[in-house]
């Protein structure tokens, strides 16, 4: 094989704006924690005739919008068949600590006053040019496989909803929960290490919601422990991916990592999976072997057919978001008097729905039958029929696959619940089995964001993730029909495969709302620059050392790829040496 892997920084704005995936309006960025990367593979066939590529990015999740603009550069840059939407996976790691605004879609641009073009433009300039250092480093040489389980790495948010599913079906696992990672490892013809990716599926929220530090939580942190590891040894690029008791009201039960605090069980998490990384990549792997290819379809996901299993047919809806959504969930709590499992409005609300949102947002009010093919879920947000200022969820999604010789990797456009991630990684390995492939590894919140995707039977629980499936009651059996159909032409005759309906590309036409930075000011007498509270000249080993200086807002310059401080040491008499920049564990930038 022909194999190139790249990194570059996505970090964005660091301040004034807000971070996308609590949706809480308060959580403002503040400064940094830790950088946020895009890390690309690609993987070409030995005759250089067919490539995929595979994109991670230290995000919340992919943005369509952001995948549109990204094909597109990549067109101009190496002509239109080379990187298309077709064969080009983005994924998010979902952290919770990025900087939002990067969508096409306003329910999660709301707590962000709309788009915000830093934000997307830092995200689609970084993945081009992690793919650019991909492509540019291309080496021959051979892809292997591994797998090990995670020892107490993650849980299971709604184990409710989790016992919906049938008895004989959780009993044939150990676990409400996948412990399973998953590494692909490239290595050269010559024994040089090229790289690693790793896939387990954890919420990327060991930083909670009181958090104001743009942040890759514990998948940058297992990375960035592992590149560190590796550059000891020499360069190489690494990327992690993936993805209580149950009272009334989510505030009495709140989520929390096993540290003392969100840092503590950041660093816990990440080294929890650093720990099988390491088991994985320098002793537990089989080389494969087989073809490259790729197998890609746009999908309208709101009126797809779907065979029930007693063979009468149904359809998926128009999106909606459920009562128990405004719920929010055990890491991070909602509003008002919203509760988990609500499968009945309430008055209130209804009213709310019926006679100021679809009024100022709808141009059409939704049908009866709408409300009634999400039942049992209750609809609070028709975002299927909000289309003002412009449409409030997405319509048309990717459905993607790739693979590399026996493993397929499925790109899905949202968040699997444990056991839908189980189903459908079976079916799509039950289809291909014939074939000799007996990998398939799913990969959560790709190319473009659907929210959640639970079983049928966990929809029936309303718990955020059930509210939060937006195409209704069927969403996950129009996936597992769709993937499963597809496996064939994957595998056989990609390019035979309809291209499917076009999603839109409103990039230049979205609101933002989020004012300018304002120019920068000093006190008189002072300049940017100048030190407020200095360092003592001597410190104790351990202690944290602290700085203040007059500086300008990050906003005006968002250092990609360069670093807002420095921690140097003096080597010489007149050599001072960088230790620790922005990006390292080591360091906090705080701008107030």
């Amino acid at each position: 094989y022909l194999i190139g892997v790249g990194r570059y920084d996505v970090t964005g704005p660091v301040a004034q704006v807000n971070m996308m995936g609590y949706a809480n309006p308060s959580q403002t960025a503040a400064g940094l924690h830790q950088r946020l990367y895009s890390r690309a593979f690609i993987v070409c066939n030995n005759g250089n005739s067919s490539c995929v590529v595979f994109v991670t990015v230290d995000s919340g999740m992919a943005s369509q919008v952001v995948k549109l603009e990204v094909i597109k550069r990549l067109k101009e840059k190496y002509g239109q068949t080379r990187y298309t939407e077709r064969n080009v996976v983005i994924s998010g790691t979902h952290s919770h600590s990025g900087p939002a605004g990067f969508f096409q879609t306003m329910l999660v641009e709301v707590t962000s006053l709309g788009a915000i073009k830093q934000s997307t433009d830092s995200f689609i300039d970084g993945i081009v040019k992690s793919i650019d250092q991909a492509h540019s480093q291309m080496r021959r040489g051979s892809m292997h496989i591994g797998t090990d389980n995670v020892v107490e790495g993650n849980i299971n948010r709604s184990p409710s909803a989790y016992l919906k599913n049938p008895l004989e079906e959780r009993e044939r696992y150990q676990y409400n929960t996948e412990q399973e990672m998953t590494m692909l490892k490239f290595k050269a013809n010559n024994g040089d290490p090229i790289g690693m990716f790793t896939w387990y599926p954890v919420h990327c929220t060991s930083m909670n919601f009181s958090n104001q530090l743009l942040s890759s939580d514990n998948k940058g942190r297992a990375s960035a422990l592992f590149e560190r590891m590796m550059r000891k040894s020499g360069e190489d690029r690494s990327g992690n991916k993936s993805t209580c008791g149950i009272p009334p009201r989510v505030k009495n039960c709140v989520g929390f990592g096993p540290g003392v605090d969100m840092f503590d069980s950041t660093d816990i998490i990440a080294k929890r999976q650093l720990e099988t990384a390491k088991i994985l990549y320098f002793n537990k792997y089989e080389q494969l072997v087989g073809e490259v290819s790729w197998v890609h379809q746009y999908v309208d996901m709101t009126n797809q057919s779907v065979q029930l299993d007693d063979g009468t047919n149904t359809t998926t809806c128009k999106p909606g978001m459920g009562y128990s959504f405004a719920a929010g969930t055990t890491d991070g709590a909602g509003a008002f008097n919203f509760v988990q499992s609500m499968t009945e409005g309430t008055p209130l609300w209804n009213a709310v729905r019926d006679d100021i949102i679809v009024k100022v947002v709808c141009s059409v009010p939704p049908p009866k039958e709408y409300y009634d093919c999400h039942h049992p879920k209750p609809v609070l947000l028709p975002t299927g029929y909000m289309d003002r200022p412009y449409a409030w969820h997405p319509t048309i999604v990717d459905v993607q696959m790739l693979r590399l010789g026996q493993l397929i990797i499925i790109a899905v456009p949202g968040e699997f619940t444990t056991m839908a991630g189980r189903r459908i990684k079976e079916s799509v390995q039950n289809e291909a089995k014939a074939h000799g492939i007996h990998n398939a590894k799913v990969a959560g919140l790709s190319n473009v964001y659907t929210h959640y995707i639970t079983t049928p039977e966990e929809y029936t629980a309303q718990r955020y993730e059930g509210a939060s499936t937006i195409y209704g009651p069927h969403t996950f059996q129009a996936y597992q029909q769709k993937y499963t159909s597809l496996v064939e032409s994957l595998i056989l005759l990609p390019d035979s495969v309809a291209p499917g309906p076009s999603p839109a590309d409103i990039l230049n036409e979205q609101i933002e709302l989020l004012p300018p930075p304002q120019p920068d000011s000093v006190p008189s007498g002072k300049s940017i620059g100048d030190v407020i509270d200095d360092v003592n000249g001597i410190f104790p080993q351990g202690a944290e050392i602290s700085v203040t200086f007059y500086g300008a807002n990050p906003r005006h310059n968002m250092k990609l790829g360069a670093t807002y401080l420095a921690v140097q040491q003096l080597t010489n008499d007149t050599q001072w040496t960088d230790v620790f920049v922005d990006t390292d564990w080591e360091t906090r930038f705080l701008w107030k």
